[in-house]
């Protein structure tokens, strides 16, 4: 990781929120208050966060210093419960 990017600028709390995933799927991001858009994956985060000038993004996800995961687990962007049968398939 960058040593540029071992603390957020502020001691506000993190900087990125990813909010509850929607009932549609994917979960809001906000970049110091400014909406970035709705993730997918840590690929779309990731992506986010580049374009907001954070080139190693990925080693931040896990730190709570900048990433703040709200509402269910961090990394998750379905709202699909795991093991919901849909049509007859398993959703895991």
């Amino acid at each position: 990781m960058n040593d540029e990017h071992t603390q957020p600028e502020d001691g506000c709390g993190a900087p990125i929120v990813v909010q509850r995933a929607g009932g549609t799927g994917g979960r809001r991001v906000t970049i110091r208050a400014r909406n970035a858009g709705i993730a997918h994956s840590d690929a779309d985060l990731v992506e986010f966060l580049r374009r907001a000038g954070l080139p190693d993004a990925g080693d931040l996800l896990d730190d709570p210093r900048w990433v703040e995961w709200q509402d269910g687990r961090p990394h998750e962007y379905d709202t699909t419960p795991p093991g919901h049968m849909d049509h007859g398939a398993v959703i895991r």
